[in-house]
């Protein structure tokens, strides 16, 4: 593929105007078999308008055209058009424009990424070798860049591979710019922890099959990756924001070797700092650790009722909903009990806990008829089918 990635190797040379833009000269397309584009999505005079008087120069707004083209091939799938536009669309990085110029890496590295991440002939090395010419283009998107790349290593099984780029990337310095991008480096570090969860579970499998010398020295390397996972993940989850995986993953390494304590500072506070925005799966976190260690229904239920708040509809309302009934029932009885209802009534239950009774009796009673009436009407309908066709077979 004559992509767009091997014009950054060597520089674009074809002569390109606006003219040829619009009558679709200036693409040397490699098959005959594509149609010519022609784009009259707005009024010529609306895709350029000029800013604060400045009238566009010819070769930002032939940019500014072949731009429109990439978006068009990207919204039809056309992705062989669409790299052969980008070796074109390049040259803007020598825009004269100071704002454009600044612009261009972002564009370039969006659309190129999109456009090597879906064609057909595209390579990991070519998607390496585009990564890694827009690390260098601003440093302002370095990591940004980074995380990029190694989503796209992951999503090829290369583990490895993304580890080694997340170390590189955790590394990385450059002035002020590394205060300016703190928040991008700890989420570079959260995902490094991330694989560091994952090559501790592989750790931990192998040391229950193992037996002997062989189990000690895979705990040892297993509780290295703990160290380093737990840092990296317990950062990044101080920072508001929703962090479900790296939660979930925490507290998974904490619950192994038993620290109950730091779980539950954890998980209260993911679920309860009102600096994190709202979010069920904190409350359903903390609420399933707690029932793990066979916490109070009282403690559950206000866990629930929270989450009843933002959440009506969540499938733990079932729980919630009987938690409910079997404390009314109990505290009707109780009540009767304290106030010496039982005494005055000879022993009997409140009228309050009668009557609720009752009406539970009732439901449950109407209930059970409209199951036999829809056995009876079933087997009936199923009975009178039948004879239609005996009679109609005679």
């Amino acid at each position: 593929m004559d992509s767009f990635v091997e014009q950054l190797k060597r520089g674009t040379e074809e002569e390109f105007t606006e003219e040829s833009v619009w009558n679709g000269s200036a693409v040397n397309t490699t098959s005959s078999s594509l149609p010519a584009i022609y784009l009259p999505l707005l009024p010529r005079y609306l895709r350029h308008p000029t800013t604060r008087g400045r009238k566009a120069t010819e070769f930002q707004e032939t940019k500014e055209a072949c731009l429109n083209y990439i978006q068009d091939a990207l919204l039809q799938h056309q992705w062989q058009r669409a790299a052969e536009f980008m070796t074109i669309y390049l040259e803007t990085l020598e825009n004269t424009s100071a704002e454009k110029r600044m612009a261009a890496p972002e564009v370039i590295w969006r659309i190129g990424t999109e456009i090597l991440c879906h064609h057909s002939k595209s390579s990991i090395e070519e998607f390496n070798y585009f990564a890694e010419q827009m690390k260098n283009l601003g440093v302002k998107r370095y990591l940004k860049v980074c995380l990029e790349h190694v989503f796209h290593l992951l999503c090829n099984g290369l583990i490895d591979e993304a580890y080694q780029n997340l170390s590189l990337a955790e590394g990385w310095r450059y002035g002020e710019q590394t205060t300016a991008q703190d928040k991008e480096l700890k989420l570079i570090q959260a995902y490094k922890g991330l694989l560091d969860y994952y090559n501790w579970t592989k750790k931990r499998k192998a040391m229950l099959e193992l037996d002997g010398n062989f189990a000690d020295s895979v705990e040892q390397e297993m509780h290295s990756f703990f160290r380093q996972a737990a840092v990296n993940l317990k950062e990044i989850i101080k920072i508001p924001g929703v962090w479900d995986p790296f939660v979930k993953c925490y507290v998974d390494l904490l619950e192994f070797y038993e620290d109950y304590d730091e779980v539950r500072q954890v998980l209260s506070e993911y679920a309860y700092n009102s600096k994190f925005p709202p979010n069920p799966n904190a409350h359903v976190y903390y609420y399933q650790f707690l029932k793990r260690q066979g916490e109070s229904k009282k403690t559950l239920m206000s866990v629930l009722k929270i989450l009843h708040e933002i959440v009506p509809s969540h499938e733990l309302m079932l729980e919630y909903n009987a938690m409910l009934q079997k404390s009314t029932l109990a505290s009707i009885l109780t009540g009767s009990r304290r106030s010496g209802t039982l005494e005055r009534t000879g022993g009997q239950p409140s009228t309050l806990a009668t009557t609720w009774r009752k009406e539970i009796g009732r439901k449950m009673k109407v209930l059970l008829v409209k199951k036999h009436w829809w056995l009876e009407s079933c087997w009936e309908e199923i009975a009178n089918t039948s004879n239609m066709f005996h009679t109609k077979a005679a």
